[in-house]
């Protein structure tokens, strides 16, 4: 049972409120029945119920879950929250896993996998096989733990997106928004001679309804663009590639250009930087 599995990761008790295990992995914990009322989280979350029960309320529907279920909740959705503990002299435990943004490798969903995403339909809770209790148990002990590296952490919770991306309740965690969508595209091949007509046809839109929309969100296409090669020539350097290098990495067919932009950006040359200062 996932709970049983857990159990070392339960908080004391008697806790109230949030117990951290490591980088955003955290327990919640509560000695009262609560009701929070219009809630929007600021990130998706994962999270695995331990003790006691918990509603989550869209409107008139309710969803309830019992220990050992798995849900993903999404941010930004009001929603009214109701835990619940165990009994009078046992409390409510939730372990979570707050997710601001998607690891380096990990795509966001795209328009085809997103479908069409019926508000009406919302799901949260996760189908729980062995395949994912045992990947989510490995996750939770190492990124709970600080005896392994930050690179072993990083393998474990994308042994868990992998799992999850099919599943439809779990889509909230791999929706990034437009600009998210775009900057990913352009991140997955920064030397190519990304256009907006381009990017448009990938993500099935016409250009100019792109333009509008990255404008209705406050950025623009070529920020997006100058954003995510930057990234890939200080992604470069930090590897140890010659400031040359990291220019055609990025897409940059000037290395002067490149540098006055990098220093723009980082508040020095690229020449300058060593992988040591990552």
């Amino acid at each position: 049972m996932l709970v049983e599995r857990l159990r070392p990761m339960m908080a004391p008790n008697g806790t109230a409120g949030r117990y951290a295990h490591g980088t955003q992995l955290f327990s919640y914990c509560t000695l009262d029945h609560e009701r929070l009322k219009a809630i929007m989280l600021p990130c998706p979350l994962i999270g695995i119920l331990l003790r006691g029960r918990k509603e989550v309320w869209l409107g008139d529907t309710v969803h309830l879950f019992e220990p050992g279920t798995v849900f993903v909740l999404p941010a930004g959705v009001p929603m009214d929250v109701v835990n619940i503990p165990a009994g009078p002299t046992s409390s409510y435990e939730s372990l979570l896993l707050e997710m601001p943004a998607l690891p380096a490798g990990m795509a966001p969903l795209t328009a085809v996998e997103r479908g069409d995403g019926r508000e009406g339909q919302r799901q949260f809770r996760i189908p729980l096989d062995r395949d994912l209790a045992d990947t989510l148990v490995h996750a939770a002990t190492a990124i709970g733990s600080n005896a392994l590296g930050e690179a072993v952490k990083a393998v474990r919770l994308m042994e868990v997106l992998t799992l999850l991306r099919p599943i439809p309740a779990a889509g909230p965690l791999f929706s990034v928004g437009l600009p998210g969508e775009v900057g990913w595209l352009i991140g997955s091949a920064p030397s190519e001679p990304w256009t907006v007509e381009r990017v448009a046809m990938h993500l099935g839109l016409g250009a100019s309804t792109l333009r509008r929309r990255l404008a209705a969100e406050g950025t623009s296409f070529r920020a997006i663009v100058r954003s995510e090669r930057l990234r890939a020539g200080q992604s470069a350097l930090a590897s140890g590639a010659s400031s040359l290098a990291a220019a055609e990495a990025a897409g940059y067919v000037s290395r002067s250009h490149f540098a006055r932009r990098y220093r723009e950006r980082f508040g020095q040359s690229p020449s300058g930087r060593r992988p040591a200062d990552s």
